[in-house]
């Protein structure tokens, strides 16, 4: 077993010195420095205090200046902070910081603020979303600003970020988080203040690469399932290469090719990735992960929201606004007709994991998802449509963020009742009604008390799905879009589509066998 304190060691040797490079340049310069947070074109929250800091020598005075407001701070341990106090929404301004010498911060904004992390499908770029040119070419938005975080990896809370803010428009949108743009560009037009979007994410990552590594060695199931096996991981690691060298040394090694080490570290990406953003003053975050922790979807009901309680913990800002998107639908096999996936009802992890991502709104306050089973792709894991992910995103933070009346969700499950052959599925969420899509309602199964699941005909009366089937005549129990790739077409008034659910607490394939 690998001791805790070389837990990062397959990575540190190649990285830490740049970490520490960014962490430390401020203490060795006479100048003071800002956090590359702070650049031209920066968007600054509104209406909450704002930290502002970098780095200078110890015991120096530095004073900040913004729209006529001075504090000063003095620097400890090579760090200064101050608070400004809450601002409005407005500019552009300058932001003016003051030591041994002077810094100006120019064409800085005043509004919202949204981190935006997750992997593959939150880092896909504009230029391979669907038919992206027109959006791309009317991206010009001054209202609308971009960073993005360069991917890093730390064994321990990186300081800095080498990067910087830009304004939208086609040159600097074209590389940016299709799904991250799409909401950013409806929540800017809808509320009609500057926005900032703070893109962070890094494709194929695992939920345990985005959360405190001392908060995973806290639980008895994260540090067993995680982070053990992390560690007998890397020594397998360690002896696979040690053989390979003196395979090599000796001339038998072949076309062997030597061992990699495991490519996920937990807590590498929250070191990295997100330490650096805190406490930079922000609205919320949206989120766009899951596809590496299906396997283990039963754990992500927990390691998902510990990730949340995690962030918010920690930016110190209370339960901040979390809006996530649900999986897209995807063939794991692929290549199948539609006929043959949809043959019979069948167990399935991804779907389990959507139930754990929406589990995430009902446990925790102020956490929204959008729903997205008519935006996928049955032969690709990466959808090109992002535009419905990102404006159901900016429908769910102006109904949660910022408490306007109206309708953010899909239909959501609330309950069942059993009517002798039938059960009615009462739902939340309806607006207007329901409304079936493109013929009769898709994606319904029920089961008796064997517990399997066959297709039923499923009819909307009023608010309410009655759900049967001739071959179940005694039902228990309902499920909707339960699969890698549902076929479903149940929305609401709004045209916003069902989450998949089940009505069951039947054993999940994903659940630990203990």
């Amino acid at each position: 077993m690998i001791s805790e304190r070389h837990f990062f060691f397959p990575w540190f040797s190649l990285r830490a010195a740049g970490v520490a490079l960014l962490g430390l340049a401020g203490q060795a310069s006479a100048d003071v420095r800002l956090s590359s947070l702070f650049t031209d074109h920066m968007v600054m929250q509104r209406g909450r205090p704002v930290p502002v800091w970098g780095w200078a020598d110890e015991g120096e005075k530095v004073t900040v200046e913004f729209r006529g407001v001075k504090l000063s701070a003095t620097t400890k341990d090579g760090k200064w902070m101050v608070k400004l106090p809450p601002q409005k929404a407005g500019g552009p301004e300058t932001l003016k910081v003051a030591g041994h010498n002077r810094l100006e911060v120019r064409d800085v904004l005043v509004g919202e603020v949204w981190f935006c992390s997750g992997q593959s499908n939150m880092e896909w770029p504009m230029t391979r979303s669907f038919q992206p040119d027109q959006d791309i070419a009317n991206s010009a938005n001054p209202n609308l600003r971009l960073y993005t975080v360069p991917k890093r990896k730390s064994a321990s809370p990186a300081a800095n970020v080498p990067s910087k803010w830009v304004e939208s428009g086609p040159e600097t949108v074209k590389s940016f988080s299709a799904v991250a743009y799409y909401f950013g560009r409806d929540l800017q037009k809808a509320l009609g203040v500057p926005v900032g979007l703070i893109h962070t994410s890094w494709g194929g990552s695992p939920a345990e690469a985005w959360i405190r590594h001392d908060l995973l060695s806290a639980k008895d199931d994260y540090r067993t399932s995680i982070i053990e096996n992390y560690n007998n991981a890397y020594s397998k690691f360690v002896e696979d290469r040690e053989k390979f060298l003196a395979a090599k040394q000796a001339g038998t090694a072949g076309d062997a090719k030597p061992p990699q080490p495991p490519f996920w570290t937990p807590g590498e990406l929250y070191n990295g990735m997100i330490a650096p953003l805190i406490p930079y003053a922000v609205q919320g975050a949206i989120w766009y992960q899951g596809e590496s922790n299906a396997g283990r979807a039963h754990q992500y009901r927990s390691l998902f929201a510990d990730m949340i309680q995690n962030w918010r913990d920690d930016w110190g800002q209370g339960p901040f606004p979390f809006l996530l998107v649900q999986l897209a639908p995807w063939d794991k096999n692929r290549k199948r007709s539609l006929e043959e996936i949809t043959k019979e009802p069948v167990e399935s992890d991804w779907a389990e994991l959507r139930e754990a991502q929406a589990l995430a709104t009902t446990t925790l306050p102020r956490v929204g998802m959008a729903v997205i089973t008519d935006a996928g792709d049955k032969d690709d894991i990466h959808p090109a449509k992002k535009a419905p992910a990102g404006e159901r995103l900016a429908l769910a933070a102006r109904r949660i963020a910022y408490g306007e009346k109206i309708l953010h969700s899909g239909p959501i499950y609330r309950s069942m009742a059993r009517k002798g052959s039938r059960i009615e599925i009462d739902f939340s969420h309806v607006g207007n009604g329901l409304e079936a899509r493109g013929g009769e309602l898709t994606g319904f199964s029920i089961a008796g008390a064997d517990k399997k699941f066959v297709w039923a005909k499923a009819a909307i009366q009023g608010q309410k799905v009655v759900v049967e089937s001739p071959d179940v005549p005694l039902p228990v129990a309902v499920r909707f879009g339960w699969h890698e790739f549902p076929v479903v077409n149940l929305y609401n008034s709004a045209g916003l589509p069902a989450s998949p659910f089940r009505t069951d607490d039947f054993p999940m394939v994903t659940k630990p066998k203990r």
